[in-house]
């Protein structure tokens, strides 16, 4: 264990976390120059987003798990370091499939997170854990904030391979501080049986759900490609299940993540997921579309990722709130930031013609992800055994990212379906009305908890 007056630890892995969500938001602002500068279809150089995805997704919950048993300060470098030679790729890449393969490297940020949750649990004095966990987990939002206007910036006044330089010496000054900073943990937890069966068919029914998912709105979400992935993934999902319940050191213990704190954590991660990214592909679009279309802002590339940096100050917000609280209230926390999110969704689709109202929607997005997103993990954090963090809250960052997939489906199949004013219309409608559901759904929750209390 680290010694109790050691300063650097939860600073590491702060930076480590943030490095990390800084370069899963590359991609979205890129995609036309992308697809002009390699000769592919937008609808090809979609792709860089979609690989990503796949990648964080299946590859998050086999790292969690790893990071439960021993060397997990090595499993943490050993995805810098693939995330660093994924970053150079893109940044040196001739031709659009190698830029493919480093967007796939790449696409180990999303299981960094949950990897230094475990080292802050492990490490850090008890009272100060539930304070790190909920810092840590609102770094994506952090992350999104900063890594868009940078985006913006670097593409504008150079090109889009400065942005991916740019994220290759960020890294790998993390890959650095984490080398100096952090304590091996080779004494630390059980050495258990790595479920190797679980993990191939979790990867092949997130991947095959993902796919079908993302690729629906332009395959047809009749055709039989489409149709084909979501059978293929209910068929593994169904298979994993099975495994799991009967292992005897599953990949995620479903017993545990039945528990009711930690089954409201996962639900509540899927649902904000899909109306956060909803709202926030949705607001990316008004911000650069031409005011003649109608709902468009006309801002140039170089401002268009300003946008997002409310959604950054807000999530410290509403992190500073959750870590002023305490753990008494961190149950309370997620109708309380659930209330802000459906919120700003409400109040993009009733308004969003101007700057600042979509401005303003952002920073209340910011503010309730970062209190539902610090309480979700923490919650879940506090409600399994040590050994089994990593997989419990790399589990719930799965199904934000699922969620998050979700959301952004729904809105590309209604902008296809619906394209102008009306599909953006429609599409933050259907945002606004998952978030109300959510929130709606916990407020009756706590009622009913504090009666049966």
């Amino acid at each position: 264990m680290i010694a109790p007056t050691s300063p650097r630890l939860l600073p590491t892995l702060i930076y480590a976390a943030m490095t990390t969500s800084i370069v899963s938001s590359l991609g979205m602002l890129l995609v036309p120059s992308i697809a002009d500068d390699m000769g592919v279809s937008v609808g090809s150089a979609q792709w860089m987003l979609t690989v990503n995805l796949l990648v964080g997704a299946v590859s998050t919950p086999i790292v969690g798990r790893l990071s439960d048993g021993h060397h997990t300060r090595r499993i943490l470098l050993i995805a810098l370091g693939l995330i660093l030679l994924g970053s150079i790729v893109c940044a040196l890449a001739p031709t659009f499939n190698l830029f493919l393969v480093g967007r796939a490297l790449q696409g180990l940020s999303y299981a960094t997170v949950p990897v230094t949750i475990v080292l802050a649990r492990r490490h850090l004095r008890p009272e100060q854990v539930d304070s790190a966990i909920s810092t840590l987990s609102v770094t994506v939002a952090t992350g999104l904030g900063v890594g868009y206007p940078l985006t913006g910036v670097l593409a504008s006044l150079l090109d889009y391979r400065a942005a991916f330089w740019f994220a290759a010496v960020f890294v790998a000054s993390a890959l650095l501080i984490v080398w100096q900073s952090v304590p091996s943990t080779t004494n630390e937890g059980p050495r258990r049986q790595f479920d190797f069966i679980g993990a191939a068919l979790l990867g092949v029914g997130l991947a095959t759900l993902l796919t079908g998912v993302s690729q629906g709105s332009s395959w047809g979400w009749t055709a039989e490609g489409t149709i084909g992935m979501f059978v293929a993934s209910a068929a593994a999902l169904t298979g994993w299940a099975t495994v799991e319940v009967r292992s005897p050191d599953p990949l995620i213990d479903l017993r545990v993540i039945r528990t009711p704190e930690v089954l409201l954590a996962n639900a509540t991660a899927i649902g904000l997921g899909a109306t956060l990214y909803m709202s926030l592909s949705i607001a990316s679009i008004i911000a650069q579309a031409p005011a003649a279309t109608g709902y468009g802002i006309g801002l140039a590339l170089f401002w268009a990722g300003f946008v997002m940096l409310p959604l950054s100050a807000g999530s410290l917000i509403g992190n500073r709130l959750v870590r002023r609280l305490g753990a008494a209230r961190m149950t309370a926390m997620l109708p309380s930031g659930a209330s802000l999110m459906a919120a700003a969704a409400v109040m993009l689709w009733l308004t969003s013609d101007l700057l600042w109202q979509v401005l303003l929607g952002m920073a209340l997005f910011g503010i309730g992800m970062g209190a539902a997103y610090a309480a979700m993990p923490a919650l879940v954090a506090r409600n399994v055994a040590t050994t089994q963090v990593g997989s419990a809250v790399s589990f719930n960052q799965v199904l934000r990212t699922v969620g998050g997939a979700i959301g952004s489906a729904v809105a590309g199949a209604v902008l296809v379906a619906h394209p102008g004013p009306e599909g953006i219309d429609v599409a933050l409608g259907v945002a606004a009305v998952g978030g109300t559901v959510v929130f709606v759904t916990l407020l009756a929750n706590q009622i009913r908890t504090r009666r049966t209390r």
